[in-house]
């Protein structure tokens, strides 16, 4: 296999644009991503083309990525379109790295975008439940107790993950809020972020409640965005006078009914670390799946970055803060940065590609070597069913 690397990234202001089309929002990100790379369209041999809802909601099934590139640059570029539940985006990495790795091209381009905001949120709401099984959406309603016709079905399964957590950890609904408080700072300083405003404790805590122990500061938008990634060889990158980063593990975990909550995230990141030959403690920030504030906590723990119950110390002692030791969530997380589902993998990489090649302004983390994205979604119970976790390093 032959080494790769991200040479240019790009992607849109996240958050409620009933005004951008797909067409405009993915033409915006491919064509930062290829100006960052310094890069001619037309060396661009395949496109890995993510989106998750455009089924449901703009009725474009079979060849989104073909409609929505049209009007781009690269347009005509031979394409598959990628949809894995909320990890789409971190998976069309995945293809595009293995189309170079393996030598079968030089240069592929990774392309995620999403419009989930449309004027009838139900609508919404059901293209989100359509990532469980639907031979099983009775089991699951009353075993979580939900309403999807009023929020995301997966709001209530995050409730029941903060649930259980919060019973084996002592987790608190405070330390929930000092997530959220935490992201929303960072989101703060990123111009892209689909809210981009800092919350005090009480702000989130006094907030609406969406689900369980979950207020709406702590759970994600829908919103609407583009990311994409110039993924080519060292070589290839040099020539054209770019600034690399190197994609040193890139793995895909799927789940399986019945397995245990956590192990699909736990395995996917074994194989990323032994990929990359390194371990947790090498890791230096981190972007990681917080579509709600517990979730942050539970996969820090998944990931190996500390021991079951310690997620929330490291929290309140501002080492997962910017200017801490390990930095989580820089760009703002999904909580505040915004999860238009398609495009966030990407979009993780956009923030930690930015970072490694200190772009990142008055969020910035000093001294990086190492970065890593966890990015999963769907629902098969009562674990996720894709997950995918990319390690980045600088070069």
């Amino acid at each position: 296999m032959r080494d790769v690397v991200i040479a240019g990234v790009g992607m849109t202001q996240f958050g409620k644009l009933p005004d951008r089309s797909l067409k405009s929002l993915t033409s915006e990100a491919v064509d930062e991503a290829l100006a960052d790379a310094h890069a001619d369209p037309e060396e661009a041999e395949f496109v890995y083309f993510s989106n998750v809802a455009g089924g449901r909601l703009q009725e474009q099934d079979a060849i989104r990525g073909q409609v929505w590139l049209s009007d781009s640059v690269l347009a005509g570029v031979p394409l598959v379109n990628v949809e894995n539940a909320c990890a789409s985006g971190s998976t069309a990495v995945h293809q595009a790295w293995l189309s170079v790795a393996s030598g079968a091209v030089d240069v592929a381009v990774a392309v995620g975008a999403e419009k989930l905001h449309v004027p009838d949120k139900a609508r919404a709401f059901k293209a989100m439940t359509s990532g469980v099984d639907q031979d099983r959406l009775e089991e699951f309603a009353s075993l979580l107790g939900g309403d999807s016709t009023s929020r995301s079905m997966f709001m209530d399964i995050y409730a029941r993950f903060a649930l259980d957590y919060m019973e084996r950890t002592g987790a608190t609904r405070e330390d929930f809020a000092r997530v959220s408080v935490k992201n929303h700072g960072h989101g703060a300083l990123n111009p892209k972020a689909h809210y981009g405003v800092s919350l005090t404790l009480e702000d989130v805590l006094s907030a609406r409640e969406i689900s369980g122990p979950l207020t709406l500061p702590m759970c994600a938008p829908m919103g609407d965005g583009a990311a994409a990634g110039i993924i080519t060889t060292p070589e290839r990158a040099h020539a054209w006078g770019a600034e690399p980063v190197r994609l040193l593990g890139v793995a895909i975990g799927s789940g399986k009914v019945g397995t245990a909550e956590g192990r699909l995230v736990t395995e996917t990141a074994r194989r990323a670390y032994e990929r990359a030959g390194i371990t947790p403690v090498d890791v230096d920030v981190v972007e990681c799946h917080d579509a709600t504030a517990p979730a942050e906590l539970i996969v820090m723990e998944q990931l190996g970055l500390c021991a079951e119950g310690e997620a929330p110390k490291l929290l309140l002692a501002g080492e997962t803060t910017l200017g801490g030791r390990l930095p989580v969530n820089p760009s703002g997380g999904l909580e505040s940065k915004g999860h238009p589902l398609g495009a966030t993998g990407i979009a993780q990489l956009v923030e930690l590609a930015d970072q490694l090649r200190h772009r990142c302004g008055d969020r910035q983390i000093a001294n990086l070597r190492i970065a890593l994205a966890e990015n999963a979604g769907g629902y098969l119970g009562p674990d996720a069913a894709a997950a995918a976790v990319v390690i980045l390093g600088s070069i």
